[in-house]
Parts: C-alpha cells; sequence; structure tokens
C-alpha cells in the first residue's frame, strides 16, 4: 500500500487517480501516526516552500518521513515535495527543508528574457545513470511546472533536463527518489515511472 502524503500542498486528486489507472492500491496519508503503516510514500506538491515546511512541522509529518526513510522503505518526491527533500531553499526568503539529501532549491536565473518563468509544459528529461525509475524508458517528454530547481552534488543526480540551462529533474540517494515533473500528468511515460516506484 502506497501512501500520498496530505500536507495542504499537493494536487492529491490526480495523483491518486494516476495510481487507480495503474492498479495500484495508494491512499492520501494526513496523520503523522499512520505513515509508518504503508509500504512506500508518494511526497506530491504543489505551492511554496517556506508554507509546505511550516505544515510538515506543525503536523509533525517532518519527523514521521525522516522515521519513514531511516526505515529503509521508498519514497518519492514531486515537485515540490521533491525540493523539500534538500536541506534550504530560497524561495520568498530562506527556509530550511527536510535534510535528506545535501543541496539547496534555486530560482531560474537569468533566463527571463528568452524563456517565461515558471518553466511550464512539456519537456525532454535526460537520464545520467542507470536508475529503477527509469525501465522502458529513454529520455522522455515529461510535464513541468516550477520556478525553482535544485542544485545538488553529481552523485544524487539521475536526470536533468534544460530550459535556458541545464538543471537538475531527477535525483535518487538510497532508498529516496525525487522528480521535478509530474508524472502524473505526464500521460503514458509518467505512468511507467508510477509503476516502476510501485515495483521496487
Amino acid at each position: 500500500m502506497i501512501g500520498i502524503v496530505d500536507y495542504n500542498m499537493g494536487n492529491l486528486a490526480s495523483v491518486k487517480n494516476a495510481f487507480d489507472k495503474i492498479g495500484a492500491k495508494a491512499e492520501i496519508v494526513k496523520d503523522a501516526d499512520k505513515l509508518k503503516n504503508y509500504d512506500k510514500l508518494l511526497f506530491p506538491g504543489v505551492g511554496a516552500f517556506g508554507d509546505a515546511m511550516e505544515h510538515l512541522k506543525e503536523t509533525n509529518l517532518d519527523k514521521a518521513i525522516r522515521e519513514f526513510v531511516k526505515s529503509g522503505k521508498y519514497v518519492l518526491g514531486i515537485c515540490l515535495g521533491m525540493q523539500l527533500l534538500f536541506e534550504s531553499s530560497e524561495e520568498f526568503g530562506r527556509h530550511k527543508g527536510l535534510g535528506l539529501i545535501k543541496g539547496r532549491v534555486v530560482r531560474f536565473k537569468n533566463i527571463e528574457k528568452t524563456h517565461k518563468i515558471p518553466h511550464m509544459g512539456w519537456n525532454k528529461m535526460f537520464f545520467t545513470k542507470k536508475a529503477p525509475l527509469f525501465k522502458g524508458l529513454n529520455n522522455p517528454y515529461l510535464y513541468f511546472v516550477h520556478s525553482y530547481h535544485v542544485v545538488c552534488d553529481d552523485e544524487f543526480v539521475i536526470g536533468k533536463t534544460i530550459y535556458g540551462y541545464e538543471f537538475v529533474s531527477a535525483v535518487n540517494k538510497d532508498n529516496l527518489f525525487g522528480f521535478q515533473p509530474h508524472p502524473e500528468k505526464s500521460h503514458n511515460a509518467g505512468l511507467r515511472v508510477l509503476e516502476n516506484f510501485i515495483n521496487l
């Protein structure tokens, strides 16, 4: 059973619908004490980094997510959910993240004259390493909606995308995976990512 973490920041219905479409058992969960009951966690998100972290702390979901990661079970963070896995963000000030992966979240810089921000729409992800989430895929087009992106060491990077310049669009550290695009909005390629996640 997959737990979809509800922290008032996700497009939860579309994520749940995507799992339903591939026949996977998934539930939306907001109670920190119940996270440990799930086999895997999906950590979605649309919204502001600082507000998200504040809600996670108020509900003790931050501690519950850290404990879940320590258990060795798999976690997939999507969009804001991926960014929150890192140490900090510069979105509307300076905010601490969950600190599960070394790195920071920054705004797209010096591309406003040629590119619209947010980066919105279909774009290609180039795989930089083999990863179980990529099984059956070859540098697919996926759906993005974001104004900020992750900066981290190459050891964690498994996918990159070009928008004005090259940025990190997928990461992996042990049992933690992060995906900047939205698989639940990325048609067949995105559903394949979610299928690969449930088969880990």
